[in-house]
């Protein structure tokens, strides 16, 4: 079995923002040579999250809205006693979870149709990372 790892780096402009990222997915995909295995895809913050959706922007604002509605900004969090402002983005990224795997069949992602890979930010404007680790053959 091979393995191979490659790291993404963010540094959004503004506080939540989703990124598609399928493309630098497939690229370190082919990098590895690997394929039949799989992909993990995660976020290395905990106010940041990885999930597989489709990429259309009504429903990148409707996520965006559900999940401020679920978790919304604001200055009550207990977290915030801590001298932290962003109690939201925590939870924002346990509803969305820190990671994704993926199946690589004949050395392409199998994904179903529409389904793109993204990297949900809910704390951004400083430097942030995604770990890609594959393994297989």
């Amino acid at each position: 079995m091979k393995s191979y790892t490659e790291y993404l780096w963010f540094n959004t402009s503004k506080r939540r923002e989703y990124i598609n990222i399928t493309e630098e997915v497939e690229s370190a995909l082919q990098k590895s040579g690997i394929k039949e295995g799989m992909v993990l895809v995660s976020a290395m913050h905990i106010t940041a999250g990885v999930y597989v959706n489709d990429a259309e922007n009504g429903l990148i604002k409707d996520i965006d809205e559900w999940l401020e509605n679920l978790a919304p900004y604001k200055s009550d969090y207990r977290h915030h006693r801590t001298g932290e402002d962003n109690g939201d983005a925590h939870l924002k990224s346990l509803l969305v979870h820190h990671e994704v795997v993926i199946p690589v069949t004949n050395g392409k992602l199998d994904f179903g149709p529409w389904q793109q890979v993204y990297y949900a930010e809910f704390d951004g404007c400083r430097r942030k990372r995604v770990i890609i680790k594959i393994i297989g053959e």
